[in-house]
């Protein structure tokens, strides 16, 4: 397979004209962490943006960074923790639910779009890009956004980019809001809760005055795998439900209290403080109780969206229909879901109950051979397929970019 390292973003322009001129589709990557992640595709030109790991510019006070996208991920949050600043969308990190090397980018965290526990408060990764330098399929160089909040006039082109998978244009630069650090946290642990009834507290949680900004689920199942993090709570016997409070130390605390009140019908609440309460939020953000060099790394993993109020019953549903084991993040709006190996990864199933409860599903992480066998991003439905197709073809009409990642059969 030919691999082209580009310099700069004239070096990308050429490279794309080059593949326009061949016909030959490009697979873009950073440092290929998630390659993993989609319908494989058919090409033998990858475009190597690894080399664009330069930050152009970091102005703490003004709360916004500007990164070329093939910067490591681990560099750059590295650089704003030095100043007690954090991107507040709480990027997840696959490599210990793929199995790859922890060697994601910037590009990467903007063109996958999987945001963490945070989502609920603080939004996903298309609300903190400010702007975006980027090649399109024409071979074109654009410019979209800015360096500050309100710059917007017409089209905010550079959140489509966010969650396009690099099927829409090559991103080489980005500017991002970053966000103070909170001084403090504190998380209510709730214990021996079924799926419903945590989705109830977790609602009921959200629903208060007491500013969560993390509500997640461990059913007992799942204390079964190797989960770090989660599993330093205590018993294997009983499910956890977690839920975050994040701010200034008095204020913290005092929230915390306040809700564990709220929450007396639901049980007595354990209060976890700092470094343990980040911990547990870091494994359940990147899914550790499923990595893939635990008890169920051979599992396909799902990841279902739907409306947080019908989070329990569909997660309970899928695992008695299927056998297999799920978290719940999001106060039952996001679902992962292990489930026992098929020829399918049970898709039919899957998808007839993620859609019961006017939700979507992904296959994050299966075989290649499984992943070239069924649907792996949502099946869209006519109208909005249509309309997906018409803003795929405006950026690169001869469809040269990840051709076929996120539509099965696109690659031929």
């Amino acid at each position: 397979m030919d691999t082209l390292k580009v310099r700069d973003a004239k070096d990308v322009e050429a490279a794309v004209r080059a593949a326009i001129a061949g016909d030959q589709p490009l697979e873009i990557i950073g440092h290929g962490s998630k390659r993993l992640i989609g319908q494989p595709m058919a090409t033998n030109a990858v475009l190597d943006l690894s080399a664009l790991n330069a930050v152009t510019s970091y102005e703490p006070n003004e709360l916004i960074i500007t990164v070329q996208a093939g910067a490591p991920l681990s560099d750059v949050l590295s650089l704003i923790d030095s100043k007690n600043q954090q991107f507040a969308f709480e990027p997840m990190n696959t490599s210990m639910l793929l199995g790859t090397p922890d060697i994601g980018t910037i590009g990467g965290m903007i063109g996958a779009g999987l945001a963490g526990p945070r989502r609920i408060k603080a939004g996903g990764a298309r609300d903190h890009l400010l702007g975006a330098h980027a090649v399109s399929g024409f071979g074109d160089s654009f410019k979209a956004g800015g360096r500050v909040v309100k710059n917007v006039t017409g089209y905010d082109l550079c959140k489509l980019l966010a969650g396009s998978w690099g099927t829409l244009a090559v991103m080489t630069e980005v500017t991002l809001k970053v966000m103070p650090r909170p001084e403090s946290e504190r998380t209510l642990v709730l214990r021996g809760l079924d799926d419903v009834s945590a989705n109830k507290a977790m609602t009921a949680a959200l629903g208060s005055p007491f500013d969560v900004s993390g509500a997640a689920h461990v059913p007992n199942s799942v204390f079964r795998a190797d989960t770090g993090g989660v599993g330093d709570l205590g018993s294997v016997q009983a499910a956890v439900t977690l839920l975050r409070l994040e701010g200034i130390t008095g204020s913290a605390s005092h929230r915390a209290g306040a809700l564990a009140k709220l929450l007396a019908p639901f049980g007595s609440a354990e209060i976890v403080e700092d470094a343990a309460s980040a911990a547990i939020w870091s494994s359940v953000r990147d899914i550790r109780p499923f990595a893939a060099n635990g008890s169920l790394g051979a599992w396909p993993v799902w990841r279902i969206a739907c409306p947080p109020a019908s989070g329990g019953v569909l997660g309970e549903r899928l695992a008695r229909d299927t056998g297999g084991d799920v978290i719940y993040d999001w106060g039952g709006g996001l679902i992962w879901a292990a489930l026992p190996p098929k020829p399918d990864a049970q898709a039919a199933l899957v998808r007839q109950r993620a859609e019961e409860a006017s939700g979507h599903a992904t296959l994050i992480r299966a075989s290649e051979e499984v992943r070239r066998n069924v649907d792996v991003f949502h099946p869209q439905a006519g109208g909005l397929a249509a309309l997906g197709e018409r803003v795929r073809q405006s950026f690169d009409p001869k469809n040269i970019l990840n051709r076929g990642r996120m539509l099965r059969g696109a690659a031929a």
